[in-house]
C-alpha cells in the first residue's frame, strides 16, 4: 500500500495517509520520494526540488508560491508556502461543457406537502421572530415534549439574537431566514413567535413567506397575550393534532435537496470524504435531484472551476458577482480575502486558502453548475447550485437549511458534534476520527484508502442519505442537537 497519495499527475506534492518519519523512502503510486522531515497524516511532502517563488502545485492546480527554496522529501507548510490570491478580479469564461450523467431514479419514505418538495422529518418548529422572545421560545419547546411521538417527529426550539435593531439588507435578510424556515418541508407544524414591537415582526415577515399551507402555520404576538405560554401550548397543541394525520409515502430522489458543507477539514478531506460527496452530487443530480454548494470563501482559489462549468454566460456572470461580492465584503471591512484557513485546518495539513478551495470544492462533483442564489435564495432549479454564505459552519448550514435543503452532508477531517435546523450527516475524512467519535460520525470516508472505489463509497452514501430521508435518525439528531445562525452583514442599532 502506497504510503502517500500524489492527487493529480501534474502535483509537485504528494499528501502522507499515515504519519511518516524522517528517512523513509515512501511510495506514492507512480514514484519514491526519501524524506527529509517527519511528515504528519494529511500533510503534504515535495516530490523535487522547488525553487523559491514557484507555484506549488497539487489538484492540479497552484496552491500557493513557496517562500524559499524547498528540497525533495521536505515537509511542505506554512512555514515555506504562502498564498497567491488576491482581492476582486476579472474572468474569462472558458465552458467546460459537463453533462448530467442520467441516472435511475429511486425513492425515499418522505412527507408529501400541499406547497412544497416533500419533507423528510414531520417536526414542530417554534420560531422566535426576534431574541427578546428566546426564553420563552425555549420553555414552550421544553412543554410541548408531551405532544412528540408518532407522526409529530419532534418539537424545537431555534432562538437567535437578530429581528430588531437592523437596517436595509441585513433586516431583511432577516425575515427571508424565518419566512423560509416557516415554510421548510420538514416543518409539519410551525409557530412564529413574536414580541410586538420588533423590526422584524410578524407582519413583515409574512410577505417573505410566499403561498403557504395556512393549516401548517401559526403566529402569536406575546405582548397581546395575557399568558403567551398558555396561548402557545393552545397553538402547538393544534399544529400537532394537524400533524398526526401525516404519514411517509414514496417520494422519488428528484424531489430531494441536499446541502453539501466541510468543516474541520483535514489535509484528506479533498482526498476521501470531498471526493465521496461529489460522486453522490452527481448520482443525485443524475437522478434530477438538487444539491447545493455553499461557503463561498472557501471557494477562493478554485473558483474558475466552478465557473467553467456553468451552462451559460448567465450563470457565469452570476458566479463571478457571488466571488467578487464576497471578496468585496471582506474588503469593506479591511480584511484580507485569504484569512483561512483556521488553525484545526493548519494542524490537518491544509496551507492556503487555496489548497482548501480546490479539496471544498471536490464535494460538487463534476456536473454543470445550474443555479446560482443569493443568501437566503430558495433553490428551484434542479441540479448543482451555488449558494452566497460564508465559510462558519453553522451559518452556511443554516443558510442550506433556508435555501430548502431538507439534509446537509458535512465532511470533517477533525469531527465536529452540531447539528442544523435539518439532519445533519458527518462524513469523515479519515478511520481514526470515525473510530474515535462514533457519536457523530455517520459515515466513514476514510474507508477509501482501504481498497474501495469512490464509486463504492458514493454508491454507499447514496443509501445512507435514502436511509436518513426515510427517517434514520443523524447523529446530531439522536445527540439532540439543533441549531441556527443568522448570517448579520450590517450595523447594530
Amino acid at each position: 500500500m502506497n504510503e502517500m497519495v500524489r492527487i493529480s499527475s501534474q502535483d509537485m506534492v504528494a499528501v502522507a495517509l499515515k504519519p511518516l518519519k524522517a528517512g523513509e523512502t515512501v511510495s506514492y503510486g507512480a514514484g519514491t520520494v526519501t524524506l527529509k522531515e517527519d511528515i504528519p497524516m494529511g500533510h503534504k511532502a515535495a516530490l523535487r526540488d522547488i525553487r523559491k517563488g514557484e507555484a506549488v502545485i497539487k489538484y492540479g492546480f497552484p496552491i500557493g508560491e513557496a517562500t524559499e527554496d524547498i528540497p525533495a522529501g521536505a515537509h511542505i507548510h506554512t512555514n515555506n508556502l504562502h498564498t497567491l490570491l488576491k482581492g476582486e478580479q476579472e474572468y474569462e469564461w472558458h465552458p467546460a461543457n459537463p453533462e448530467i450523467r442520467k441516472t435511475e431514479t429511486v425513492t425515499f419514505r418522505g412527507y408529501p406537502r400541499e406547497k412544497t418538495r416533500p419533507g423528510i422529518r414531520n417536526e414542530l418548529w417554534i420560531l422566535p421572530t426576534v431574541g427578546c422572545v428566546n426564553d420563552v421560545a425555549k420553555a414552550l419547546a421544553q412543554r410541548g415534549q408531551k405532544l412528540a411521538g408518532g407522526s409529530v417527529e419532534g418539537v424545537y426550539a431555534f432562538p437567535h439574537p437578530y429581528g430588531c435593531s437592523q437596517l436595509g439588507d441585513d433586516q431583511d435578510n432577516t425575515r427571508k431566514v424565518l419566512a423560509d424556515l416557516a415554510t421548510h418541508p420538514n416543518a409539519g407544524g410551525v409557530l412564529l413567535l413574536g414580541l410586538g414591537c420588533e423590526n422584524s415582526g410578524i407582519d413583515q415577515i409574512k410577505p417573505w413567506m410566499g403561498d403557504y399551507d395556512e393549516s401548517r402555520v401559526r403566529f402569536l404576538v406575546c405582548q397581546e397575550a395575557e399568558d403567551e405560554l398558555e396561548a402557545g401550548m393552545k397553538l402547538l397543541e393544534e399544529l400537532a393534532e394537524r400533524m398526526r394525520r401525516d404519514r411517509r409515502e414514496d417520494c422519488g430522489a428528484d424531489q430531494l435537496v441536499v446541502g453539501l458543507k466541510c468543516g474541520g477539514s483535514d489535509g484528506l478531506s479533498g482526498i476521501t470524504a470531498n471526493p465521496t460527496i461529489g460522486v453522490f452530487s452527481d448520482l443525485l443530480t443524475g437522478m434530477g435531484g438538487t444539491t447545493i454548494l455553499t461557503e463561498v470563501p472557501e471557494m477562493f482559489g478554485a473558483e474558475t472551476i466552478l465557473m467553467n462549468r456553468c451552462g451559460t454566460e448567465e450563470l457565469f456572470r452570476k458566479t463571478v458577482r457571488l466571488i467578487n461580492d464576497f471578496k468585496g465584503y471582506f474588503e469593506s471591512y479591511h480584511m484580507p480575502v485569504y484569512e483561512n484557513p483556521s488553525p484545526g485546518n493548519k494542524a490537518g495539513g491544509i496551507t492556503t486558502l487555496e489548497d482548501k478551495a480546490l479539496g471544498c470544492t471536490q464535494k460538487s462533483g463534476s456536473s454543470p453548475v445550474k443555479g446560482v442564489l443569493a443568501y437566503a435564495e430558495k433553490v428551484t432549479a434542479p441540479g448543482l447550485n451555488l449558494l452566497s454564505a460564508p465559510g462558519n459552519d453553522l451559518v452556511a448550514s443554516t443558510a442550506l437549511a433556508v435555501s430548502g435543503a431538507q439534509m446537509v452532508l458535512f465532511s470533517t477531517g477533525r469531527g465536529t458534534p452540531f447539528g442544523c435546523p435539518v439532519p445533519t450527516l458527518k462524513i469523515a475524512s479519515n478511520t481514526p476520527l470515525a473510530q474515535k467519535k462514533k457519536n457523530w460520525i455517520d459515515f466513514d470516508a476514510g474507508r477509501l484508502l482501504e481498497n474501495r472505489t469512490l464509486e463504492e463509497l458514493g454508491a454507499e452514501l447514496m443509501e445512507t442519505v435514502l436511509k436518513t430521508a426515510s427517517g434514520a435518525p443523524a447523529r446530531n439528531e439522536e445527540n439532540g442537537f439543533h441549531d441556527l445562525a443568522v448570517f448579520k452583514q450590517g450595523v447594530t442599532l
